[in-house]
């Protein structure tokens, strides 16, 4: 859902006439597979992880439990399915947020992740593969460990973006609804249709260069910075994720 998200503040409009930012763009980014690694201890009576939902330890007994507060999950439901797979669901005010099904291969090596993000109105499902890259805990079920991604796929209806610009303002919607205008007056505005109430304030740099900087619950989460390439046809993003303190460079591809 975070990465859903930071496509929208990557947007600039910065001529007068038609910008090279209008149209429809394919995010490169959203293929990355996640920087760092994930942990996971998992045992009948206890869940611990460290990992793209936070550092938790519930119960995994299918139940609802209470876990640290963030801007899109409030509990966090967890009930291993047999030795080789774990069903995680997460909730925000008793509304499902996404759903996650981990499984691991017959070998324990490797640990595929899929997602089922259902946030708006049409699900967005993103699937992850990790590696093992310690030896697995004796006895312990077989996600326990610390993994490694290598691969990350998203569906099209989580990877595209519109860009509305005008001399004045620019303006961004994805396929799903999450959409907002704002204007190049260092104000903050609202990410409309986002549930973690997320607000973007943009500053001109120069002809291509634009920085977006997002805020939630009055704390900044990410800066980006993006350039427009003079044919018109890709955009290189440098986004700073402020929370992970972790920073990536990709591409936008333009579709039409």
């Amino acid at each position: 859902m975070l990465k859903l998200l930071a496509v929208l503040f990557l947007v600039a409009d910065l001529s007068a006439a038609q910008s090279p930012f209008d149209g429809t763009w394919l995010n490169k980014g959203v293929a990355q597979p996640p920087l760092g690694t994930a942990s996971y201890s998992l045992t009948d009576e206890t869940l611990r992880c460290s990992c793209a939902i936070g550092n938790v330890e519930i119960n995994p007994d299918g139940y609802d439990h209470k876990v640290p507060d963030t801007a899109y999950w409030d509990t966090l439901n967890a009930q291993a399915v047999d030795a080789h797979a774990l069903v995680l669901i997460a909730k925000k005010s008793g509304r499902t947020i996404f759903t996650e099904i981990d499984s691991v291969s017959s070998d324990a090596t490797t640990l595929t992740q899929m997602v089922k993000d259902t946030t708006e109105a049409a699900t967005v499902t993103i699937e992850t593969q990790s590696h093992r890259v310690d030896a697995r805990p004796t006895g312990a079920n077989t996600i326990s460990g610390v993994w490694k991604a290598f691969k990350a796929s998203r569906s099209l209806n989580g990877s595209l973006i519109k860009y509305t610009c005008t001399k004045d303002s620019f303006s961004a919607e994805s396929p799903l609804g999450e959409r907002y205008t704002a204007n190049f007056d260092g104000n903050f505005y609202p990410v409309e249709d986002d549930p973690g109430h997320t607000t973007v304030s943009a500053k001109r740099i120069d002809a291509r260069t634009v920085e977006l900087t997002s805020m939630r619950n009055g704390k900044v989460v990410s800066v980006s910075r993006l350039s427009a390439a003079t044919d018109g046809n890709t955009i290189h993003a440098v986004f700073e994720n402020k929370e992970a303190n972790s920073k990536r460079e990709f591409d936008f591809e333009k579709q039409k």
